[in-house]
């Protein structure tokens, strides 16, 4: 077996790289995830406590230790000390033990800038044995946060005993979070030798190998900033690539707006990717200080070093023009509206108090703002105005712009209303290539919904394009695949991308024992394994049980659909859909009294869902 370096903590590096590790020591990434002291907690803990809608907490300080005593709404107090602490602004989050090595994320947080308690879901009704409550499956720490605040955390989930014996290298993102684990770069600093059985090791013993370009740079800070679907059980080896240890979350409704603007918390990569930036080469620290974190420059001039009349040879195609000027942006300088980043960034608040900007780098089309639903960055400054003002008066300042022509957010606000009557569209869409692979990758997500001949046909001529994005979603359309499909779709079951591997094996699920020669029934099982382990990393998310029940349905495995549904109605009572499907089994293999058994059950925690009310009708 490949011997893989080890971790050895940020603080074996600071000797050398003194200005890194001090830009770094301050930043939100070293802040990510620490141990609570005076230097880490800014919350006040001495005797102020929080109310709202009927849960109640006093915070306390007892020696060096912060507590807080929790009375939940049904009137049970329970006092927990803080086990760590997540942040520094604008927020700060704590972190309780509930349950040896099972860490949750309280919902009441401090305001850094207003110094202030307040709650998370102001407007959630989230009595305890609610799976959204701070307890619950979904604000675990161990499985939805630690990944993205920690350096070498492996997740180590027993799903026999639903209990966690996680394990990190170190708390925070350190030095070897982006650049890898360090026990090999430190026998080349010391002159000595380093195994690298593997391969996967640079010249200095790192995994991660900056140099390597904008694309290898992008895909290592994407690891933790985007909305994805984990493969592994924790951290990936710095420098592996992105599509082999993630599934990208696509621009979906509830995740995204129709014309690509962020709606939900998606965390950049997924709105990076649609940029004219990302296709010219532009990478993350071309903007942003790597160890600091920050801009690399106040205001305005983060933009202006390549936007502006100076050649800057290595992004050959700009146009040279000087755009912070009020001949560009029709407003007052050094106002508000003079920012770049208020037009081309628009900002949505999430967690109460934290303005994330879209990283789409956009450029405002009021005019489409009925079309799509989507907001306009004009009337998010100009409060008293309309979209309709605000394309009149850009078509007043860029008359005849070719900047306002077709958009594909007009084809996917149309497909989100009726797939039927945009297939012609989103096939068009797919088939220009000269759009972002996210959107055509998207496009193709939308065409599931109305897969017809035709679009099958075009699935098939996807299945070779240059982006693992596309090929995964191409093959998404051919489940239940005829024999010409399958054998158009085996080459991908080797694909590179781990992310296209697990797509083609769900694909060609019930391809098993068709006619595959031996060799390709081996690499549908590898695959399907592949697919099985990643499942298996997850199995502390209820969503991964519904995967796991509509997986035993296709197999007409009726137990373990049973047992499957069983567990996310386990992990989050709330969960409809799994109730639902217990409902219709228990009735479809007992009889009738079986699945009233089980609909009692679901309505004595759901009892005014519609769902289950219609099934109570049919009991009747």
């Amino acid at each position: 077996m490949a011997q893989e370096p080890a971790y050895v903590g940020s603080s074996a590096c600071t000797e050398c790289h003194v200005d890194a590790a001090s830009a770094w020591s301050g930043s939100h990434h070293a802040l990510a995830w620490t141990e609570p002291s005076p230097d880490t907690v800014i919350a006040d803990f001495d005797g102020t406590s929080f109310r709202h809608d009927g849960m109640s907490v006093q915070f306390s300080i007892d020696g060096d230790q912060y507590r807080a005593a929790v009375t939940e709404k049904d009137g049970v107090t329970t006092e927990y000390p803080v086990h760590s602490v997540v942040g520094i602004a604008p927020l700060q989050q704590y972190l309780f033990e509930t349950e040896p090595s099972r860490l949750q994320s309280f919902d009441v947080v401090w305001d850094a800038e207003k110094e202030r308690w307040y709650h998370l879901y102001p407007d959630q009704d989230l009595p305890p044995d609610d799976g959204l409550h701070w307890t619950g499956p979904y604000k675990n720490w161990n499985a939805r946060c630690a990944e993205c605040h920690a350096t070498g955390f492996e997740k180590n989930y027993d799903p026999n005993t639903r209990t966690y014996v996680s394990t990190q290298a170190e708390i925070g993102v350190g030095c070897e979070a982006c650049h890898g684990p360090g026990s090999a770069h430190l026998n080349w600093a010391e002159g000595r030798e380093f195994a690298n059985d593997s391969g996967q090791l640079n010249a200095l013993g790192l995994t991660m190998d900056f140099n390597e370009g904008a694309e290898a740079t992008i895909q290592q800070c994407a690891t933790c900033h985007s909305r994805r679907e984990a493969f592994g059980d924790g951290n990936p080896l710095p420098g592996t690539p992105y599509h082999d240890n993630y599934n990208l979350a696509l621009l979906r409704p509830g995740l995204y707006y129709s014309d690509g603007q962020i709606l939900d918390e998606v965390y950049v990569y997924g709105s990076f990717l649609q940029s004219k930036m990302y296709a010219s080469g532009v990478s993350c620290t071309n903007c942003h200080e790597a160890h600091s974190a920050t801009l690399i420059a106040e205001s305005n001039d983060v933009c202006t070093q390549c936007h502006s009349p100076e050649v800057r040879e290595e992004f050959p195609g700009l146009t040279l023009a000087l755009y912070d000027d009020p001949a560009h942006h029709f407003h007052p300088m050094d106002s508000e509206g003079a920012e770049c980043k208020s037009c081309h960034m628009p900002e949505q608040i999430y967690m109460g108090v934290d303005g994330r900007r879209d990283h789409g780098f956009r450029i405002p089309r009021p005019d489409l703002a009925a079309e799509t639903g989507a907001p306009d960055t004009c009337t998010d400054c100009h409060t008293d105005r309309t979209p309709e003002w605000a394309a009149q008066t850009l078509e007043a300042w860029y008359p005849q712009s070719v900047k306002r022509g077709a958009h594909f957010g007009q084809v996917l606000a149309t497909a989100r209303a009726d797939p039927g009557t945009a297939s012609d569209d989103l096939a068009q869409l797919v088939r220009d290539t000269a759009q972002p692979a996210i959107i055509r990758a998207t496009a193709l997500w939308l065409l599931q919904q109305n897969a017809g001949e035709e679009v099958r046909d075009l699935a098939v001529t996807q299945l070779d394009d240059s982006d693992p994005m596309v090929r995964a979603s191409a093959v998404g359309l051919l489940t239940d695949a005829d024999q010409d499909e399958i054998s158009k779709m085996l080459p991908l079951l080797e694909d590179p991308f781990r992310t296209v591997r697990i797509a083609a094996a769900r694909a060609m699920l019930s391809a098993r024992g068709s006619q595959l020669s031996r060799h390709e029934q081996g690499r549908l099982q590898h695959a399907l394994s592949e697919w099985r382990n990643s499942l298996i990393n997850r199995a502390d998310y209820p969503e991964t049980h519904l995967v796991l029940g509509g997986i035993a349905l296709t197999m007409r495995n009726i137990s373990a659909a049973q047992k499957a549904f069983e567990e996310v109605t386990l992990l989050d009572p709330q969960n409809v859909d799994a109730w639902v499907m217990r409902v219709r089994l228990a009735t479809a293999t007992g009889g009738s009294n079986a699945g009233r058994l089980v609909l009692d059950r679901a309505l004595s925690v759901n009892p005014d869902d519609p769902s289950l009310s219609a099934i109570a009708s049919d009991l009747q």
